[in-house]
C-alpha cells in the first residue's frame, strides 16, 4: 500500500500535529498562557561497569551445587532456544536449590541468560514477576550489576504484571527507573521510555506521560513502531480523537510499517472518543483489504514477538530506502483479528448491548476465520449480565444458546477459552439477572464445577458466590464493567 492509501484507513479533518495536539490538550481555549518551566529530569553521568566474573572466579560449592548449576545452564539455554521446551516453573525451582544468594555460582554468562529466559513470558503475571524480582534482589545483594535490558525487563514487569495499571504500577516503574538512572548511572534508552509512557497513560497519568514524552524528545530518541503505537493509545484513552489521526499520521510518515494492531489501536481511540461512525469505516476498511485466496494465521505470544521485530528491521530499512516501503508494507497483515474483534464486541456489547451488531461481528468472525476465544465469551457474558431481560434482545434464549456454545467449544479444547474465577463469576451473573431462577443459577453452576478443579480457597470463595447469586436472582447487583 502507498502512504495514501495508508492515512486512508482514517479520515482526517486537520494537518496538525502531534505536538500542536498535546499544546492544545494543555490549553483547549488557545488563550496561549505562558508555558511553564520546563521540568529537568537531573540523572547521575555515573558510568557503571558491569561486574562480570570470570569462569574462574566462579564460586564453587559441592559437587551437588554443581550438579545443580548444570541442569539450571541446560535448562536456561534450552528454554532460549525453544521457549516451550522448558516450563519457567522447572527453571526457577532448579535455581532455587543453589545455597545463599544463588547469583556467585553462576558465571556472568549464565547469568544473563537466566535473566533472558525469565524475561519470556506470554504473560506479566505477579507470579512470574515475583521469580524475576527475587533474582535480581540475589544479584544486588551479591554486588554484581543488572544489565540496561535486566533493568528493562523489571520495569516491565513492575508495570505490566496486572491487567490495568494503576498509580501504584507507575510509581514502581518511576522507582525502577531512578534507580537505574540516579543510583547505578545506567542510562535509559528508547524502550525505556517506552514503557514509562506506556505505564503512565494506561494509569491515567497524563501530565507524567507528556513529560516523559518531551524528555524522549530532548535525549533525542528515535521513535520506533512501539512509541508510536503508544502515542497513538494515549490520545485514545485522552479521548482525543485528533490526537489518535495526528499520531497515526505521523506513524504512517514515519514509513513505520502499518498493520492491525496499529488499526485496532487507532479503532478503541476513535471509540473511546466517542466517534464510532469514524471507527466503523475504519473496521470496514480492514475488512477490504482481505484477501479470500488466503487463510488468516492465527497470532500467539511467539509468532508476534517475531513479526514485531521484522516489522521493526522494515521500517529501518524503508527509512534508508523509501522506495522498499511500499514492498515492506504489502508482506503486513491489516485485516480484523480477535483483538478487533475483542474491542467491537466489549464496546457495543457491554457498554451500548446493541445486540444486532454484536450478531453481525460474530458473524464476520466466522466469515474472516477468526477462532474462538474465551475473551469474546466473557464479553457476551458481561453483555448479558448488564442488559438481559425478557423483554430485551438480550433474551434467556440467547443466553442458552451462547451458553452451549461455550460448553461445545470448552470440551472441544478450544485454544484461549478456559474456566476462571472471572469468567464463572460473570457467567453467573448473567445467568442471574436474565432467568430471576435460583435452580438456574445452581445447575450452571454445576457444570461449571464439572469441567473446573479448584483448590479448597477458590471452590470456598465461589459457592459463597454461587450461593448468594442463586439467593438474589430476581435483584442481583451487576457492578459496572470496565468499559475495556
Amino acid at each position: 500500500m502507498s502512504k495514501e492509501e495508508l492515512l486512508g484507513f482514517l479520515d482526517f479533518y486537520d494537518d496538525i500535529s502531534v505536538e500542536e495536539r498535546l499544546e492544545f490538550l494543555k490549553d483547549p481555549y488557545m488563550r496561549k498562557y505562558a508555558p511553564p518551566e520546563d521540568t529537568s529530569l537531573n540523572v547521575s553521568d555515573r558510568l557503571h561497569e558491569l561486574v562480570a566474573p570470570a569462569p574462574e572466579e566462579v564460586e564453587r560449592g559441592s559437587q551437588e551445587d554443581m550438579e545443580v548449576v548444570a541442569k539450571l545452564r541446560a535448562a536456561v539455554y534450552s528454554r532460549l532456544l525453544r521457549p516451550h521446551s522448558v516450563d519457567l516453573e522447572t527453571i526457577y525451582d532448579l535455581y532455587l536449590l543453589l545455597p545463599g544468594h544463588r547469583i556467585p555460582y553462576m558465571s556472568s554468562r549464565l547469568r544473563h541468560s537466566l535473566f533472558a529466559a525469565l524475561g519470556i513470558t506470554e504473560r506479566k503475571s505477579p507470579k512470574a514477576m515475583l521469580r524475576y524480582f527475587a533474582v535480581v534482589a540475589d544479584t544486588k545483594a551479591s554486588g554484581f550489576a543488572l544489565s540496561r535490558t535486566e533493568w528493562n525487563t523489571a520495569m516491565s514487569f513492575a508495570s505490566r504484571y496486572v491487567g490495568t495499571s494503576t498509580d501504584v504500577e507507575a510509581e514502581a516503574a518511576l522507582h525502577l527507573w531512578r534507580e537505574m538512572e540516579q543510583d547505578v548511572g545506567v542510562k535509559g534508552n528508547e524502550a525505556t521510555f517506552n514503557i514509562l509512557f506506556d505505564v503512565a497513560s494506561k494509569a491515567g497519568k497524563f501530565a507524567l506521560a507528556e513529560m516523559i514524552y518531551q524528555e524522549m524528545n530532548t535525549r533525542g530518541f528515535h521513535f520506533n513502531r512501539f512509541h508510536h503505537v503508544s502515542l497513538i493509545h494515549f490520545f485514545g484513552l485522552k479521548m482525543d480523537a485528533g490526537g489518535v489521526r495526528a499520531a497515526y499520521r505521523e506513524m504512517v510518515n514515519s514509513s513505520e510499517i502499518i498493520d492491525t494492531t496499529v488499526l485496532n489501536c487507532a479503532l478503541i481511540g476513535l471509540l473511546r472518543s466517542g466517534e464510532e461512525a469514524s471507527a466503523e469505516r475504519l473496521y470496514n476498511k480492514m475488512k477490504a483489504t482481505d484477501r479470500r485466496s488466503k487463510i488468516i494465521p492465527e497470532r500467539n505470544y511467539t509468532s508476534q514477538k517475531k513479526m514485531t521485530k521484522v516489522m521493526l528491521m522494515f521500517a529501518r530499512v524503508a527509512r534508508k530506502h523509501p522506495d522498499m516501503q511500499r514492498g515492506f508494507q504489502s508482506t503486513s497483515l491489516t485485516t480484523p483479528d480477535l483483538h478487533t474483534y475483542r474491542i467491537l464486541v466489549n464496546h457495543f456489547g457491554v457498554r451500548l448491548g446493541d445486540m444486532s451488531r454484536v450478531a453481525q461481528f460474530l458473524d464476520e468472525m466466522k466469515f474472516f476465520r477468526v477462532p474462538l476465544h474465551g475473551s469474546v465469551f466473557l464479553a457476551l457474558f458481561k453483555s448479558f449480565a448488564q442488559h438481559g431481560s425478557d423483554g430485551s434482545d438480550w433474551s434467556v434464549q440467547r443466553l442458552d444458546s451462547v451458553w452451549n456454545a461455550f460448553l461445545d467449544a470448552y470440551d472441544a479444547g478450544t485454544d484461549g477459552l478456559y474456566v476462571s474465577t472471572w469468567m464463572a463469576m460473570w457467567i453467573l451473573r448473567s445467568f442471574a439477572h436474565c432467568t430471576r431462577s435460583q435452580d438456574r443459577v445452581l445447575g450452571v453452576y454445576e457444570e461449571l464445577s464439572l469441567r473446573w478443579e479448584l483448590d479448597s480457597q477458590n471452590r470456598s470463595f465461589m459457592l459463597d458466590f454461587c450461593t448468594s447469586c442463586s439467593a438474589r436472582a430476581a435483584c442481583i447487583y451487576v457492578p459496572p464493567s470496565p468499559r475495556w
